[in-house]
Order: structure tokens, then C-alpha cells, then sequence
């Protein structure tokens, strides 16, 4: 049995940009080069936003049809997710399996984007589930467990305690930061590789958009990477995007192999001082010259991080470089001052970057800070008042902090 498996493709990302087709083409490009494989498996953040656009809808419905007018032979042995008639075409084609992200991931009680493709029977949604499939003999068991907030993923775990199934490979996948992995103490995780179950022949874990291997305890444990360049740091520049491929025989250890797309548009990344432009201008010539002569189409991106006591003595050299070189690349430069309180802020916005957080969870970190530095008791619900404002409920949400409206409903207590 051959299975294509796939992360963090984040459709809908780069809208009303240069790249806003990138996840699009690389998804595409990974599904045709999937074609040979007998199912598909996606380990979360199929798309960018947890609404996504009318147009991303129409796009990623469109690529997604295409596994379902394949026939395939492998065949559903069991499973301990709920089924209905609409799988039914999902099952004789090439299934896709996928989990829910946390950028796919919505509140409490709404249907996400993937639940709803799984309700319209075009993939297969897991969340605390697995679902068995078998081919010439050999079976496969796909343990998945969906997104859920990091405070809450390791009693999820725990509360879920998936086990591997008997005379099967046994796959268990997450969506999650795994210490040591992507820590931060802003919102460290709760699962440590240590933590992770045993018995299974291979740990799969979506969400950090960089490719590792290591050992879960006696496990092969592996982060996917992404399809996409999304987070524009210097691990992403000197990480290929791709996907990885399969092979389950009998009586022999699973074969992986990794498939680079090879119309992933470059990344590069810079830290250069201050006072030194002149490197800039000659690192964009490098750059060119390097891809001059290629079949490759697309810009290149490149960024540059500008650090020094005071970056703005170079703002004019920067828009010189950038009227000298915007058609030939997509060009981005961060500066970083050394100021006091602008250290902090960028501190911050780091960590909440280095969790590879949602929009909606780094407006929801945000607003839990300013509440703090209001001086808001840490019992105050910061959750709910997101979601009041997140459905623009912001007269309610007036009232509360004002203290008008002195009720408050709790829901971060609940368990997920």
C-alpha cells in the first residue's frame, strides 16, 4: 500500500498578493504527483482561515474532486469513526484522510472547513479516531487527533489513549507542538515527546512547517513540514516544501521517501547590519544571476531582517534598492532598532510567531495581554470575550469591560 501524506498546505494564504496562487499551484502540484498512491493523508491546516473565502472554496473543491474519480483497491476494513451514505464514493475512490488544524480549527460547537468537506463526503475527518484500510493483505491503521488548543492537547491525549491495532502498521498522527519542538512560554506545550504514545510504528506531526526526525521513546517520529512557504523565517529558507510518500509492505519496514515541489516559489532570507546596503544590493545580484537561465517563473522572495541602534538612516537606500529591483523580486525588510520597548513588542510577536498561531489565536493572545496590562484579574475569561468579539458582539463586550454587564459566561474551564 503507498500513501502520499501531506501538512500544512494553507490554501487561501498570500491573498491579494504577488503569491496568493503559491499554496494553491503547490497543492495541485502534490496531488498530481500523488496520483500513484492508494490513499491520501493530510495531518491539518488544509487552509489558511478557519473562514475561508468564497474563492478558496471554490479552488480547493475543485482539486479535491479529482482523488474521487480515481478508483482505487484499497478497501475500508474498520473503523471507529462514524460513517454515512456520503462516504460511500470517498471509500471506492482514493480516500483522503485529513485532520483539522489549527488553522482550520473553529470555537466550540461550529463545523470547521473539514468537517463540512467530510459531511459533503469528499474527504474523511479524524479527530480521537482511526480508520483501517487494507491492500493485497496489507493492512494500515490511521490514528488521528485533530488541533485542539495546546493547554488542552496533552489531557486529549491521555483522555483519548489511542492504541495500536493488531496485525496492522500503525500510524498516529497530530497536529500539535511537541516539546521540544516550537516551545514557547507564552503558550508552552503540553505534550513532550516522552508523552507520546507507544506501539505504533510511526508518530506524524502537521503543524511545524519545517521537516524533523526524531524518536518518540523506541518511535519513529517525524514533523511533515509544509507544501507552502508561510513563515517567512530562516528555517523556512533553507527547507524544501514537498510532500512524503509510503510504502507499506508485509513483513517489511515502511519505505518513506520525500517528494520536493518543484514549482515552490524561492525563499531567501538575510540578516545584514544597518550600515551595510551594500551587501543587500550585492546578495540580490547573487540571486539573480543564480536563477538567470532557469526554467523557473515565479519571483523569487527575499527578505531581509536590517538590525543596528537605528535602522533609519537606510529607509532612502531600501526604497532605492526596492524601485531597482520590485520587478525582479518580491522583496521584504524588517528592521529591528535597538530600543528597550521595541525589543519587547518584537519579543513577543516572535514567540507568537514561533507557535505558527492562527490569526484568531495571536488576536486572542493579544487581547489577553493588553487585558493584563489592564489589569484584569487572570479569572477574567479572556476567551469568551474574543469570541463576543470575534462574531462582532462588541456592544456586549463593552459592557462587560466597563462593568456594566456584571455576568460573565465561563467557558475556558470546560474541557474540550
Amino acid at each position: 500500500m503507498k500513501i502520499s501524506v501531506l501538512a500544512d498546505c494553507h490554501l487561501g494564504s498570500g491573498f491579494n498578493t504577488e503569491r496568493e496562487n503559491d499554496a494553491f499551484d503547490n497543492f495541485e502540484e502534490a496531488l498530481e504527483k500523488s496520483s500513484d498512491c492508494d490513499l491520501i493523508l493530510i495531518a491539518g491546516d488544509l487552509f489558511d482561515s478557519r473562514s475561508p473565502r468564497t474563492t478558496v472554496w471554490a479552488r480547493a473543491i475543485s482539486m479535491l474532486s479529482r482523488p474521487m474519480l480515481t478508483n482505487r483497491d484499497v478497501k475500508l476494513v474498520d473503523t471507529t469513526k462514524k460513517l454515512s451514505g456520503v462516504h460511500v464514493r470517498t471509500l471506492q475512490a482514493q480516500p483522503v484522510v485529513c485532520l483539522h488544524g489549527n488553522h482550520d480549527r473553529r470555537m466550540r460547537d461550529e463545523t470547521n472547513a473539514v468537517q463540512a468537506l467530510d459531511s459533503a463526503g469528499m474527504m474523511l475527518h479524524l479527530h480521537k479516531e482511526n480508520i483501517v484500510f487494507e491492500k493485497d493483505g496489507v493492512k494500515v491503521a490511521i490514528h488521528g487527533m485533530s488541533s485542539v488548543p495546546e493547554r488542552f492537547a496533552g489531557n486529549t491525549l491521555k483522555e483519548w489513549n489511542p492504541k495500536p491495532i493488531s496485525g496492522c502498521f500503525n500510524i498516529l498522527v497530530i497536529h500539535q507542538n511537541v516539546d521540544p519542538y516550537v516551545y514557547s512560554p507564552l503558550e508552552p506545550p503540553s505534550i513532550k515527546l516522552e508523552d507520546l504514545p507507544r506501539g505504533f510504528d510511526m508518530i506524524l506531526d502537521g503543524h511545524i512547517h519545517t521537516k524533523v526526525i526524531d524518536k518518540a521513546n523506541d518511535t519513529l517520529f517525524m514533523i511533515l513540514g509544509s507544501t507552502v512557504t508561510t513563515q517567512f523565517d530562516k528555517k523556512e529558507a533553507g527547507s524544501n516544501k514537498g510532500f512524503h510518500k509510503m510504502v507499506f509492505e508485509a513483513d517489511k519496514s515502511p519505505e518513506i521517501e520525500f517528494v520536493p515541489l518543484e514549482g515552490n516559489r524561492r525563499f531567501f532570507y538575510y540578516e545584514i547590519s544597518a550600515d551595510n546596503v551594500e551587501m543587500m544590493r550585492a546578495e540580490m545580484e547573487t540571486i539573480l544571476s543564480e536563477i538567470a537561465g532557469s526554467d523557473f517563473k515565479k519571483q523569487p522572495i527575499v527578505k531581509f531582517k536590517v538590525f543596528g541602534k537605528d535602522a533609519r538612516p537606510v529607509d532612502q537606500d531600501i526604497a532605492i534598492l526596492q524601485r531597482k529591483y520590485s520587478d525582479k523580486m518580491i522583496l521584504s525588510f524588517a528592521k529591528q532598532m535597538d530600543s528597550e520597548e521595541i525589543a519587547e513588542k518584537l519579543e513577543f510577536m516572535k514567540n507568537l510567531r514561533d507557535q505558527k498561531l492562527s490569526i484568531e489565536e495571536i488576536g486572542l493572545s493579544l487581547l489577553r495581554k493588553n487585558l493584563d496590562a489592564a489589569g484584569f484579574k487572570p479569572s477574567f475569561d479572556a476567551d469568551y470575550m474574543f469570541g463576543m468579539l470575534s462574531e462582532n458582539e462588541t456592544e456586549k463586550a463593552l459592557a462587560i469591560l466597563t462593568g456594566d454587564q456584571k455576568t460573565l459566561y465561563r467557558m475556558a474551564s470546560e474541557s474540550i
